[in-house]
């Protein structure tokens, strides 16, 4: 018995690297799908110089520290997005982790968390969701629906991602019929038909909810900065925080009573 606080210690530890690990891959991600290069080959090099990045310079996070930002190569500085992402990825393992356990439920639900981390940090930089990650991932949370011990049952999982998909389509329709500007792009209705399909049309209202709140006060605070009241922000960040929120609330519920809440939730 003396023994569990550091056996649960050591796999929270070994959560924490295995995140920090398929971060640095989504950095890789993150950098080349939206330039249409492959994720596979050529391995990782320095996008300044083009030269081979060694693997004792690839560690996460700590490569980054020793280098002091900087290629060891060319001596450019490397960008804090990089273990950023990096520690992001981790701490959603080790949340993923804490919801789970060692289960199967973690590898999938951590797998989603991740596509929307990858989404939301392309969407920051380029204004869109590829849809390798959006469709892509719609099409496997449909498919993991329908394996055995599944917690989201298949007519959940098709309504969710049906109707994830169409709410935000008919509100961005309807904005440009009254202003003539496109307010919603497909890629958030994609992404929020991914969360449906992964989550259950319950996840959906909050969230959609969660999402504007933050979306709206982020959004206020950067039109004051800017001073630009048409100032554009991604939404597909926002909506990822909400489904992130939800997707812990769903599992803690399995082992808090919640009363209505947990009913609400769907247990």
């Amino acid at each position: 018995m003396e023994l569990m606080p550091q056996i649960k210690f050591t796999f929270y530890l070994a959560a924490l690297l295995f995140g920090l690990v398929v971060g640095s891959f989504l950095n890789v991600v993150a950098w080349r799908w939206p330039r249409e290069e492959s994720i596979i080959y050529p391995g990782s090099h320095c996008p300044k110089c083009g030269k081979p990045i060694a693997w004792y310079d690839n560690i996460p996070v700590f490569s980054w520290l020793l280098l002091q930002a900087r290629c060891r190569n060319c001596r450019e500085k490397i960008s804090i997005r990089y273990p950023l992402i990096e520690l992001a990825s981790g701490i959603i393992s080790v949340l993923c982790f804490w919801c789970f356990g060692f289960s199967s439920a973690y590898f999938i639900y951590f797998a989603f968390a991740a596509s929307l981390l990858a989404a939301s940090v392309i969407d920051l930089e380029h204004r869109l969701i590829p849809d390798e990650i959006s469709i892509g991932g719609a099409v496997v949370g449909l498919g993991l629906a329908f394996l055995p011990g599944a917690r989201v049952q298949p007519f959940a999982a098709l309504i969710g991602a049906a109707a994830g998909f169409l709410i935000l389509f008919i509100v961005g329709q309807a904005y440009y019929l009254l202003t003539r500007r496109e307010g919603m792009g497909l890629g958030d209705a994609k992404l929020l038909a991914m969360t449906g399909a992964f989550l259950g049309w319950r996840s959906l209202p909050f969230a959609i909810f969660a999402g504007s709140i933050l979306g709206s006060i982020i959004g206020l605070l950067l039109i004051l900065v800017s001073r630009d009241r048409f100032y554009k922000i991604p939404f597909g960040p926002f909506l990822s925080l909400g489904a992130l929120l939800w997707l812990l609330l769903w599992a803690k519920s399995y082992h808090l009573n919640l009363g209505p809440f947990a009913r609400f939730l769907g247990i």
